[in-house]
């Protein structure tokens, strides 16, 4: 079945709307490519080493792709959207595919010696750990169809599954061991996956009730608070910098902290259950009253 399909064969304009919004960060890095160069990491201008930074670039969306899977679950119960579920393999499945192109970018740039990519992957830790990632997503990818689901049976299946969220963790860790000096965007990815884990608790800790506005706002603070502090805390014993910089510069806003783009980030989902209900709810019962009509 094409990915733009629904389960009657029908074309999904929503589905679709997705397929061709994952395929632009790569066809765009491609073209980029192709034209001699390479779009910096940082997304501003484009570099005279095109490999290396291809490579970046696809490896930073492969992260990105894993935390947009992650967040279709709160979008659904939050913005009660129960069709944006139907997006989730699709997006997973893309998040391995960067993985995957993310490698094959990294055995180019070493000149397809594959022994020494293999040594390299043994004795380096964070691309043993990026290669661990790259062998659990090719798991979940290769189990994520219907026929797997039911070889595997639902409670298996789910079980596996869940390797999604320390999968993402070692990506997340192999980001920030190849950021080295500069990690204001692993901190903010790392900081987008707290409050999603954030969110899993405090749902099951509701008993599965529906969060409050005012529960919802507690935890878009308390992931910017704690990524300020994980920041801190990177600086402070990874490089040296020391923490004291980081926590002074909070409120210099020439450089926004990672810390204000999570909480950013996890507040824009707060308004989303009173959009809902306020529109979304109301046109679905305005349209059932059409039709009773």
């Amino acid at each position: 079945m094409y990915p733009w399909l629904d389960r009657t064969g029908k074309v999904s304009y929503l589905k679709l709307a997705t397929f061709i919004g994952v395929l632009l960060p790569g066809l765009w890095a491609a073209f980029v490519w192709s034209m001699g160069q390479a779009p910096q990491p940082s997304g501003l201008g484009t570099s005279a080493m095109p490999v290396t930074n291809a490579l970046h670039v696809i490896g930073d969306w492969s992260v990105r792709f894993l935390l947009i899977t992650l967040a279709v679950t709160p979008l659904r119960r939050l913005a009660m959207w129960p069709r944006v579920i139907t997006l989730r393999r699709m997006l997973g499945v893309t998040a391995f595919a960067y993985v995957a192109i993310h490698l094959v970018l990294y055995i180019v740039q070493q000149n397809y010696r594959l022994l020494f990519v293999a040594s390299e992957i043994a004795l380096r830790i964070y691309l043993t750990i990026g290669f661990v990632a790259f062998v659990g997503l090719l798991a979940l990818a290769i189990t994520s169809t219907d026929s797997a689901m039911r070889r595997l049976g639902g409670k298996k299946w789910q079980r596996l599954h869940y390797l999604a969220y320390p999968l993402t963790m070692l990506g997340l860790a192999h980001f920030f061991m190849q950021s080295k000096i500069n990690v204001t965007e692993p901190v903010i990815m790392s900081g987008c996956f707290l409050w999603l884990m954030l969110y899993r608790l405090a749902h099951r800790w509701n008993n599965e009730k529906p969060l409050l506005a005012w529960q919802l706002a507690s935890l878009a603070i308390g992931a910017a608070v704690l990524t300020q502090l994980g920041e801190a805390a990177w600086y402070q014993f990874a490089t040296g910098i020391g923490a004291e910089r980081i926590f002074n510069a909070v409120f210099d806003f020439h450089h926004v902290r990672p810390a204000w783009w999570v909480l950013g980030a996890a507040s824009a989902f707060i308004p989303l259950p009173w959009i809902a209900r306020r529109f979304w709810a109301a046109g679905r019962v305005a349209a059932r009253a059409a039709v009773a009509a």
